[in-house]
C-alpha cells in the first residue's frame, strides 16, 4: 500500500467530459485502447529504419521502399539522433503536438544541408514503427522529440540504446520501446506480448506503460485503482541521489526511508520551473487534463522563465515564427497568473537570466528535490541538490500532484584530487568525462556523484559547470558534495540563513555506498586544455594535438560559462591582451553573454564590462543566446568556425557552421588569436602568443 503523510491528500482529476479516461490519451489518433495486450505489426502500416545512409530513408519515405531488420546490422543504423535533429527549435515554436509532428525530423539534413524529412513525410508514410541504432535521444530534454513520432502515427520504437530523458519521455506518452531482435520477431509474423516490452522495467514504469502513459497512471493512482506497495529496500549505506531520493520517498519501507538502485518509488518534489519553450504545453495539458480551473501544489517554488527566446525578434531565419514564438509567451504568461508560480518573465525586453543561473542563485537548497523542463536542470546538482530535466507531461503532472515516479539511479563516483593547472577550469574536466567515461557509455543514466579533496580547489560555479554537462554524458544527473565554500556561497544569496545553518543541511554519501558505475579516481593536475569537436560534445581532443582551426567565432556564455567565475576568466584574458596592446583578432567577432542580471551587476561592479569593449568584445545583456541558435553569436554560414564555451555542439543548434566547445580561458584566448589556442598565463607579451 502506497503510504502518505497523514496531512497530504492526492489531487483528484475531474475529467472535463466526466469520464473515466484521460483528456490527453483521448487525442490519441488511436482508433483502440492503448495499449494492446498482444503486439503484431499492422499489414497496413510500415517500420521505418533510420540509416546512416540517407538515401536509404529517402527511398523508405518518397518511394515505397521497404527493409527488413534482418537484412541490417546496428551499424548500418544512426547512433545518437539527438532531439535537436528530432524537433529543431523552431519547430518547438509549436506547442500543439500535433501541429509539432508535421515537421518530424526536420533537423535531419544531408551533406548539402537539405532536409530528409520534408513536411509531413514521417506523418504521410504510414509508419507505425522507427528503428535506429545507439542512444536515441541525446540532447535536451524537450518532450516534443517523441511527440512528433508519437502523432505521426509511430508508437513503438526500436533502438539498441535510449539515452534516459528520452526513454522517460517515451513511457509518459505511452510508446512502447523495444530491441532489435523484437523487431526481427515481428517482421517475421509473430505475435509479441505486452509484457514483452515492459518486463525489463520495474513495477511502477511497468504500470504508467500498461496504462497507456503517464496521465492515465496518475488518474488511477488518484481515483485509488492503483495502490503502490511499500518499498522493499531495508537499511543500508547509501549515496547522495539515493539519500535525497529516499528523503522524500512517500511509499516507504518496514524500516524506513532506505532505496538502492533500480528501487521504483514515489516521491514528494521541491520545487522545478518552466520557460517559455515549453510552459505553453504544460498549462495546455493541465487545462486539458484537469479542467481551466486546475491547481498546482507550492507555487512558491516554482517559476516561469523567459530566456530561450528572448532575442526570436532580431533573428532573421526566426521572421516565418514571430507569432507563434509570441503565443508561446502569452501562454506562458497566462500560466503564471493563473498559478501564482515565481515570475521571471523579462521586463523591457530583458531577462533577468537563463533559468539554471537564476534558479540557483536564488531558490534551488541542499537536498531538494528540483525537476524542471530542461536538460540542463542537473546544473543546481553543484549546490548539493537532486535536479534533473523532464518533459512537459512529466512536469504538468508533477506540480499538480506535487509528487513524481523516480527510478533510483545507478551512481558513478568521481573523485577529484590535486589542482587544475593555469589554464586549465572545470569545462576541460568535464569533456575529459565525456571523451572517456561517457564515450565507454560509463555514465548512462547515472547519477554522477562529485567529491574528493580536490573538489574544494574548485569554485562552487565551478562545481555547477561539472553538474551542468552531466545531461551530455547522458546521466541522469551531477551532485557534488557540500563544504564551507558552498555554504558560504549560499549563505550571501539567502537573506535569514546562516553558513553554519546551510552546512548542516548538506548530504553526504555514506563512507560504505555502493557505486555500480565504480569510484573512478581523477588526477586534476593531469588535466589538459580540450575541445569537443564539431557534431557531438562526447567526442574531444586535446588542443595541442589539433590541426591549426581557424575561427570567425568566439561565443562566452550560456548557463555552463555565464557565471561569475567563468567572467573572472573573460576578463582575466581580456585583462592580459589589453595589457599587452593586444585586439579580437581581424575576422573574429567575440561575444560574451551574462547568465543573470546578478552576474551582470558584479561583472560591471568589477569594472569588466568596460575592459571588455576596450578589448573588442561585444558585450551580451543576459539570455540563452547562441545556445539555443537564437541570438548574436549563432554562425550564418557553413564555412564559419566558433569556438564557444556553451554545452553542446550538435549539428545546427547554433547555425549551420562548425562548433567547437572549450573552456572560457580556451573561448577568450582564441579569440585575440583568431584560431584555436590554449590559454597560458602571460601569452600576450611573447612574440610567439598566438
Amino acid at each position: 500500500m502506497m503510504i502518505l503523510p497523514a496531512d497530504y491528500a492526492l489531487p483528484r482529476p475531474p475529467h472535463r467530459n466526466g469520464s473515466a479516461g484521460s483528456a490527453f490519451t483521448d487525442k490519441m489518433p488511436m482508433t483502440q485502447a492503448w495499449p494492446p495486450s498482444q503486439i503484431r505489426l499492422s499489414a497496413d502500416k510500415r517500420v521505418l529504419f533510420l540509416t546512416k545512409d540517407l538515401e536509404l530513408i529517402r527511398q523508405q519515405l518518397y518511394e515505397g521502399l521497404d527493409l527488413r531488420m534482418e537484412d541490417l546490422t546496428v551499424d548500418d543504423l544512426l547512433d545518437d539522433i539527438n532531439t535537436d535533429v528530432m524537433t529543431p527549435a523552431w519547430v518547438c515554436f509549436r506547442h500543439r503536438p500535433e501541429d509539432i509532428a508535421l515537421d518530424a525530423y526536420a533537423g535531419l539534413l544531408d551533406a548539402a544541408g537539405k532536409r530528409v524529412f520534408i513536411t509531413k513525410a514521417l506523418m504521410d508514410g504510414g509508419f507505425e514503427a522507427i528503428v535506429s541504432g545507439y542512444r536515441k535521444g541525446t540532447g535536451s530534454s524537450r518532450e516534443t522529440a517523441p511527440q512528433c513520432e508519437r502523432w505521426s502515427g509511430v508508437r513503438y520504437v526500436f533502438a539498441a540504446s535510449f539515452a534516459p530523458i528520452h526513454e522517460r519521455n517515451n513511457i509518459n506518452l505511452g510508446q512502447l520501446m523495444g530491441n532489435h531482435a523484437m523487431l526481427t520477431r515481428l517482421q517475421n509474423g509473430e505475435s509479441l506480448s505486452l509484457d514483452e516490452f515492459t518486463e525489463r522495467y520495474d513495477p511502477v514504469t511497468k504500470l504508467i506503460l500498461e496504462s497507456g502513459g503517464l496521465f492515465p497512471f496518475s488518474n488511477r493512482v488518484a481515483s485509488g485503482e492503483i495502490q503502490l506497495p511499500a518499498n522493499q529496500t531495508g537499511a543500508r549505506p547509501m549515496t547522495m541521489a539515493e539519500k535525497m531520493i529516499a528523503a522524500k520517498m512517500l511509499n516507504p519501507g518496514a524500516e524506513g526511508n532506505f532505496v538502492a538502485a533500480d528501487d521504483a518509488v514515489l516521491a514528494r518534489v521541491d520545487g522545478g520551473f518552466s520557460h517559455e519553450f515549453t510552459t505553453a504545453q504544460v498549462h495546455t495539458f493541465l487545462a486539458e487534463e484537469y479542467g481551466a480551473d486546475y491547481q498546482v501544489q507550492h507555487p512558491e517554488k516554482l517559476a516561469i522563465f523567459e530566456d530561450h527566446l528572448l532575442y526570436a525578434d532580431g533573428v532573421a531565419r526566426f521572421a516565418p515564427f514571430i507569432e507563434q514564438i509570441q503565443t508561446l509567451r502569452d501562454l506562458q504568461t497566462e500560466f503564471q497568473a493563473h498559478t501564482g508560480v515565481r515570475d521571471y518573465s523579462a521586463k523591457d525586453g530583458v531577462s533577468p537570466g537563463i533559468c539554471h543561473q537564476v534558479a540557483r542563485e536564488e531558490f534551488i537548497d541542499p537536498g531538494d528535490f528540483i525537476q524542471a523542463t530542461d536538460s540542463h536542470t542537473c546544473m543546481g546538482g553543484g549546490s548539493n541538490a537532486l535536479t534533473y530535466g523532464v518533459g512537459a507531461t512529466e512536469y504538468a503532472a508533477l506540480i499538480y500532484s506535487g509528487f513524481t515516479f523516480v527510478k533510483v539511479p545507478e551512481t558513478i563516483r568521481f573523485e577529484l584530487h590535486g589542482e587544475l593547472a593555469a589554464g586549465c577550469t572545470a569545462k576541460d574536466v568535464i569533456l575529459g568525462i565525456l571523451n572517456t567515461f561517457a564515450k565507454r557509455e560509463d555514465t548512462l543514466n547515472r547519477s554522477m556523484e562529485f567529491g574528493g579533496p580536490g573538489l574544494a580547489s574548485l569554485s562552487v560555479d565551478e562545481r555547477a559547470t561539472l553538474c551542468n554537462m552531466a545531461t551530455e554524458c547522458t546521466a541522469r544527473t551531477g551532485i557534488c558534495e557540500g563544504d564551507a565554500a558552498l555554504a558560504e556561497w549560499l549563505a550571501s544569496r539567502r537573506p535569514g540563513k546562516t553558513a553554519a545553518q546551510i552546512q548542516a543541511s548538506f548530504i553526504h554519501p555514506d563512507a560504505d555506498a555502493e557505486y555500480a558505475g565504480g569510484v573512478h579516481r581523477i588526477d586534476l593536475s593531469a588535466v589538459q586544455p580540450m575541445v569537443a569537436t564539431p557534431g557531438d560534445p562526447t567526442y574531444g581532443a586535446n588542443i595541442d594535438e589539433l590541426p591549426p582551426v581557424v575561427i570567425d567565432i568566439a561565443y562566452g556564455g550560456s548557463c555552463t560559462a555565464g557565471k561569475i567565475d567563468d567572467f573572472a576568466y573573460y576578463a582575466q584574458v581580456c585583462r592580459e591582451a589589453v595589457d599587452a596592446g593586444v585586439k579580437v583578432a581581424d575576422d573574429v567577432d567575440f561575444f560574451i553573454q551574462y547568465g543573470s542580471k546578478l552576474v551582470q551587476q558584479y561583472a560591471e561592479a568589477q569594472g569588466w564590462d568596460r575592459l571588455f569593449e576596450q578589448a573588442g568584445v561585444k558585450i551580451i545583456p543576459p539570455g540563452c543566446g547562441a545556445c539555443i541558435g537564437c541570438g548574436p553569436g549563432v554562425s550564418e554560414n557553413a564555412e564559419q568556425v566558433t569556438v564557444s564555451a556553451i554545452n553542446r555542439n550538435f549539428a545546427g543548434r547554433s547555425g549551420p557552421g562548425s562548433l567547437y566547445l572549450a573552456s572560457p580561458l580556451t573561448v577568450a584566448a582564441s579569440a585575440f588569436c583568431g584560431r584555436i589556442v590554449a590559454y597560458r598565463e602571460g601569452m600576450f607579451v611573447a612574440e610567439t602568443a598566438c
